[in-house]
């Protein structure tokens, strides 16, 4: 008959020292940090407010998703009605096209955008004559600062049935005239390829970033060889380039629900509708004008977690297919 020796509270084990005194180890390296670069922890302290304050504190607000929300009860204390409000927005006619129209424009704006500012960053990269690349990049990058409803202001000007520039170019030449904001078929080119031309010289200035840290010796061994700019290009510039390229890939389809209600809302008109009505604009109407703040809540919930899906998704498998992603 064994008898086990009694337990005393010291530990003996050498591994079993080292994982006690490991949280010791890691709050000691800490408070060192802390007080070497108390001014770094010192600037994050807003930024890190401001997403407390803004960003995580109204998550709690979601609730309401859950609730049959009164303004008078307040939001804890408004009857639960479990997924009562999602139930209803899955069982609506709408929910299909709405679902649908998002993704489709949404899509079309990833497959437009993505490989304009990387050609234009690549075409600015080649250009040797400084002045004129300079006047190139300002004329690309300015839009970029013009609001959306000035964009949206300058469109309606162009396209306009009667007095819009394309339609009196039209009547010039002995054409019918098109009513191009009317046309449901015309709304998602419209808006896909003005918000082009608005962020393209925005966004290649990150390749353009992206361009400038690569490794000079690669271009100087490449001249050697005999390479072409062509051939530069490929095999330098855009290898270069592609780990900031999946970056922003993954974000842009991480973000293919997440689309901006500013410019559909105001290009959308009663003739358009069919192809115009997307979840923000929806959720706007629900949320504001009809005042089904529990309905609202329910759909931008569900929209939120279909990014989130999304966003896990695409990251995988560009980990997979390149190596990089996100977080590791």
């Amino acid at each position: 008959m064994s008898v086990e020796a009694p337990t005393t509270g010291t530990v003996t084990d050498p591994e079993s020292r080292a994982r006690v005194a490991a949280p010791a180890k890691r709050v000691g390296r800490a408070r060192k940090s802390l007080r070497h670069h108390w001014q770094l922890y010192l600037l994050v302290i807003v930024p890190l407010a401001y997403f407390v304050i803004f960003k995580y504190i109204p998550l709690t607000n979601a609730v309401i998703a859950f609730k049959d929300y009164n303004v008078i009860k307040g939001i804890w204390g408004s009857d639960w009605v479990g997924l009562r409000n999602f139930e209803a927005f899955f069982s609506n006619p709408v929910f299909w096209t709405l679902v649908g129209n998002t993704l489709l424009l949404s899509g079309y704006v990833v497959i437009a955008s993505f490989p304009v500012p990387i050609i234009l960053a690549l075409a600015l990269n080649e250009i040797r004559l400084g002045a004129f690349r300079k006047s190139v990049q300002l004329v690309t990058y300015a839009p970029y600062f013009i609001s959306t409803v000035v964009v949206v202001s300058m469109t309606i000007l162009i396209l306009a049935p009667q007095l819009g520039i394309m339609n009196r170019t039209l009547g010039a030449f002995g054409l019918s005239k098109v009513d191009f904001l009317g046309n449901p078929d015309f709304f998602r080119s419209i808006f896909v390829w003005t918000d082009v031309w608005q962020t393209a010289g925005y966004s290649a200035v990150i390749y353009l970033a992206a361009l400038a840290s690569i490794d000079t010796s690669l271009y100087e061994a490449a001249k050697v060889d005999g390479a072409s700019r062509l051939q530069k290009i490929i095999h330098i510039d855009i290898p270069g380039i592609m780990p900031t390229a999946t970056i922003i890939l993954i974000l842009a389809v991480g973000n293919i629900m997440a689309l901006g209600f500013e410019k559909a809302f105001l290009l959308q008109n009663p003739l358009n509708l069919g192809s115009s009505e997307i979840i923000s604009t929806y959720v706007y109407k629900v949320g504001l004008i009809n005042a089904d703040f529990s309905q609202a809540t329910a759909i931008g919930l569900f929209n939120s977690v279909i990014n989130l899906g999304l966003l896990l998704v695409v990251n995988f498998v560009a980990k997979r297919l390149t190596g990089g992603g996100l977080w590791s």
